[in-house]
């Protein structure tokens, strides 16, 4: 049983959603600080649509029970809206882009972040190990199905990085992990202490004119979804002792038919 009045939330969060279409930002808000009242996990992700707005600051990553909740429902239909209405192919240019970057022998895979395995079934034949974790036990029951991984978790990313006693790994992969956060300085120090010495990391990245960040690092974009200046990434792989090889600009998908600016990136442990 949910300890906050679902009849209640829906009323609040749909009411907000309906004016923000509309244009009424600041009576959305309202709304929407109504939802987060009743439920302060945020599973409707009120507080990242308030930053989209520039109503509330960014937070540091989309709340745990938003990312969950949003990719179980959604599970079952992921893989074709995401890959056929949306136009995402990360997995595909990762698949197509690291091979010739991984070094000779075995290789073991740690799939941020896995979703239902489009990373895992795209690395299959280059790696001998691959192990995958996500948020959202339904999308690690779908991943499950597909046979491309050797170990898979039901875990938040961070938590997992902070106390996994797993073996590092030769190649780390990140798709569309970082539009769900904001804040990577934890992320990337926990990559590294998972990545053997001249490991690889791959990741896709989202993000906007440099006028939109304001100076800052990260923000939430017009789809609620956090977007990175590359300067700031950079930073981070530098600092914690990575090199990177590449940073290829892409389209990371389309948003109601407007392609969403990103970056491929490549790097590898110095």
């Amino acid at each position: 049983m949910s300890d906050f009045d679902e009849d209640a939330l829906a009323e609040a969060y749909n009411r907000g959603l309906d004016l923000e279409k509309a244009g009424r930002r600041e009576e959305a808000a309202v709304f929407y600080r109504r939802a987060l009242e009743l439920d302060p996990d945020d599973h409707g992700g009120a507080a990242v649509r308030l930053a989209s707005m520039g109503l509330a600051p960014a937070p540091d990553k989309a709340p745990d029970a938003y990312v969950m909740t949003l990719f179980d429902q959604h599970a079952e239909v992921f893989d074709s809206v995401l890959v056929d209405q949306l136009g995402y192919s990360v997995p595909m240019m990762l698949g197509d882009a690291l091979p010739a970057f991984l070094p000779d022998g075995a290789a073991r895979l740690l799939d941020l972040g896995c979703g239902t395995g489009l990373v895992g079934e795209a690395l299959y034949d280059s790696v001998d190990h691959a192990v995958g974790l996500d948020l959202s036990e339904r999308m690690i029951e779908i991943a499950d199905e597909r046979e491309v991984y050797d170990e898979l978790y039901v875990a938040e990313i961070g938590l997992f990085l902070e106390e996994s006693e797993a073996l590092p790994f030769d190649l780390v992969v990140a798709a569309d992990v970082l539009p769900y956060m904001g804040k990577l300085e934890s992320f990337f120090s926990g990559i590294a202490k998972h990545t053997t010495p001249a490991g690889l990391l791959a990741f896709s990245s989202e993000t906007l004119p440099d006028e939109a960040f304001g100076g800052a690092d990260f923000t939430v974009g017009p789809h609620q979804r956090f977007a990175h200046p590359l300067s700031y990434i950079d930073r981070l792989l530098t600092a914690n002792g990575f090199d990177r090889l590449l940073a290829e600009p892409i389209v990371v998908r389309h948003e109601q038919g407007t392609p969403v600016p990103g970056h491929l990136v490549i790097a590898r442990k110095s």
